[in-house]
């Protein structure tokens, strides 16, 4: 029997395509033929879980009293341990009974939290480019989505003075994001002073995802938005356990800041979920424990990464900046290339895979971001392809087409 009569809901058919699952799809029908693919497209990890954090999860595994459901809250062992870290990361106190709320990774709260408090027809103010979960969740929600163009000339930064005094006093939240996905730009903390100021004068919610900021290099340490005076009054800070402790699939995650905010987002999971299994939630724990020599071995794969290939790609003609934070680099398409026709050429002639920056918003079009995540004798086979096939940037064409 046929179900073209069952159509999807209007929010489901609101969303535009997620490129990530069509990409999967050329990436199947690209193994098919033999390639030996390099996947550069997806934000996921390389390399193991820590071994404390696999012993902890297979100790915890044999305790039958993790086997039943776990609090809808989470345990109170890792919302401590959640705001434990918080302390010594940032500075920040918080209330593990209030304060602290763990996710199933960063991605399904992000989401969450626009049903929770978007009503359809709300404004939402979200960055373009971005990661697809702060617009595809207000769109599910209904919102009208208020995109703001962030351009490489302001650092991709959020121009808070470009966004007008009515589009502002409409809106209810703000997504952002810093250091940033797909961009990986970084914002100073006078940035934060500022958009906590901008925010409480205009009473929008802040929604921070923070989780990239132990990716960090050369010295540099990213600003916890709570760290600012009053943000907590206003604001919710999302991270994860995915980039940091190689534990994407785990999909451990934890929300944290004002507390009526987190009890509304706590509220709709009730209703929906049953959290985080018990035994990885320990598992988290110890992965929030391990000692800062880890998290240095991390950044210096990452950083060791970001040197090896942004050289290599400065001999085929890109000028790229020295990222300070995450696992992306965000390259410009050659002149004439759209993201999408530029992520396909490359694959179908060299079988790398990248992202094409509309995947991120209308602004991430013209770019396409690479991510970090294999070793550098991988990277080196990268850039063998790409002078082997003569994909490279042509700054003469664009400085020709300009004239």
């Amino acid at each position: 029997m046929s179900l073209d009569w069952i159509s999807p809901s209007e929010r489901i058919q609101a969303l535009p395509p997620y490129v990530f699952a069509r990409l999967d799809e050329l990436k199947a029908r690209a193994r098919e033929q033999g390639l030996d693919l390099i996947d550069l497209g997806m934000g996921n990890p390389d390399g193991a879980t820590p071994q404390p954090v696999v012993e902890a999860a297979i100790a915890a595994l044999q305790n039958p009293a993790n086997h039943g459901y776990p609090p809808f809250e989470g345990t109170a062992s890792f919302r401590r341990a959640i705001t434990s870290w918080y302390q010594r990361r940032y500075g920040v106190n918080l209330d593990p009974d209030s304060e602290a709320l763990p996710l199933l990774g960063s991605k399904e709260g992000l989401t969450h939290l626009a049903i929770a408090y978007i009503n359809p027809g709300d404004v939402v103010l979200v960055p373009s480019p971005a990661y697809p979960a702060h617009f595809r969740g207000p769109i599910i929600a209904g919102a009208k989505v208020h995109s703001l163009i962030l351009k490489p000339e302001n650092n991709w930064l959020i121009d808070l003075a470009a966004i007008p005094d009515a589009v502002a006093e409409q809106a209810k939240i703000l997504y952002f994001n810093y250091p940033s996905n797909p961009t990986a730009a970084t914002a100073p903390r006078e940035f934060f002073a500022e958009i906590v100021a901008f925010a409480r004068k205009y009473e929008i919610l802040l929604v921070h995802d923070l989780c990239y900021a132990e990716l960090a290099f050369d010295g540099y340490q990213p600003t916890s938005l709570l760290e600012i005076p009053g943000a907590k009054e206003i604001g919710v800070e999302f991270h994860t356990l995915s980039k940091t402790y190689n534990m994407a699939g785990w999909r451990v995650g934890f929300v944290v800041g004002n507390r009526h905010i987190i009890q509304g987002l706590r509220t709709l999971k009730t209703n929906l979920d049953y959290g985080i299994f018990a035994a990885l939630q320990s598992a988290a724990e110890t992965a929030l424990q391990l000692p800062d020599v880890y998290l240095h071995e991390v950044q210096n794969r990452y950083c060791r990464r970001r040197d090896f290939l942004i050289q290599g790609l400065a001999q085929l003609g890109w000028d790229l900046p020295t990222t300070k934070a995450t696992m992306y680099l965000w390259v410009p398409c050659p002149p004439g290339m759209g993201s999408t026709d530029f992520a396909l050429s490359v694959l179908q002639q060299t079988g790398v895979v990248v992202t094409p920056g509309n995947a991120f918003g209308a602004a991430g079009e013209g770019y396409v971001r690479i991510s970090l995540i294999a070793e550098c004798d991988r990277l080196q086979e990268v850039l063998r392809r790409f002078k082997q096939a003569n994909i490279r940037y042509a700054a003469e064409a664009l400085v020709a087409s300009s004239e």
